[in-house]
């Protein structure tokens, strides 16, 4: 799968990430914050169940649930 990579500032000079499949805009619930793009159309593959770059844990279960996925609160 494809998918766009947006960024946010966090504390201390981290970042939090949201993944949203390629070309879809970022779902309203998560507008109200400053997402940044960090990466488009990245290759992911189809049964990933995570994005170690990015700290994105249960990647396809957070798409099928919200239609995105963001950084785990774990790391």
């Amino acid at each position: 799968m494809r998918l766009d990579i947006y960024r946010r500032a966090e504390q201390d000079g981290k970042f939090s990430y949201l993944a949203v499949p390629e070309a879809r805009n970022i779902p309203e619930e998560a507008t109200n914050t400053d997402w940044e793009v960090e990466a488009r159309a990245i290759e992911v593959d189809d049964n990933a169940d995570q994005i170690p770059d990015y700290d994105i844990d249960n990647l396809n279960g957070q798409i099928r649930e919200k239609g995105y996925a963001v950084t785990s609160t774990f790391h």
